[in-house]
């Protein structure tokens, strides 16, 4: 049996980057843009050069900073941050059924952190009466990985209230019989 990893240690932790073939065009709009200042001389050059990648690398590398964590109780999708017990059953959504979810079935009040370069997705039900956002849409590179991270953080969530429950009636004078039923004691 392997040992339980902390509770403040992520059960699951994805970064959405963005592709290579970005990098590549970053790398080109810089190039344009040292084009672009050419017949001013060659400093101008370097330094459109430099300004123009700059800005590209910044655009790219925060649109690609976006990450998928469930850790401590929580399902953590970019700036959100939702109770794992406020979700219903997750379910993964291969390439086609994403695109569905993206596009013709999409509820516009729907969480959705979505990447056009990550083709497969997760999407989780919101149980939470309170909250008007039907479901919350993920894309994700391991979709099996976080469905099994949210199913594992519910499982721990009910168990956890499970026991508080019985441990406060517990301390009402309660026992807990044989049987798993709270007896007076």
């Amino acid at each position: 049996m392997q040992p339980s990893a902390p509770p403040s240690a992520p059960r699951f932790d994805e970064r959405l980057t963005a592709p290579r073939s970005w990098w590549v065009i970053t790398a080109l709009l810089g190039l344009s843009g040292g084009l672009v200042t050419f017949p001013l001389g060659t400093v101008p050059t370097l330094i459109g050069l430099i300004a123009a990648g700059a800005v590209a690398a910044v655009v790219v590398s925060s649109y690609g900073s976006a990450r998928i964590r469930v850790v401590a109780g929580s399902l953590v999708a970019g700036d959100a941050r939702i109770p794992v017990s406020a979700l219903g059953a997750p379910e993964v959504l291969d390439a086609e059924e994403a695109r569905a979810w993206r596009t013709y079935k999409a509820d516009p009040r729907a969480f959705m952190l979505l990447r056009s370069y990550v083709p497969r997705a997760v999407r989780v039900e919101v149980t939470d009466p309170a909250d008007p956002t039907p479901y919350v849409y993920l894309s994700s590179r391991d979709p099996e990985g976080l469905v099994a991270a949210l199913v594992a953080a519910g499982a721990e969530e009910t168990g956890a209230e499970a026991g508080e429950a019985l441990t406060a009636e517990g301390r009402a004078g309660g026992a807990l019989t044989a049987e798993g039923r709270v007896g007076e004691g």
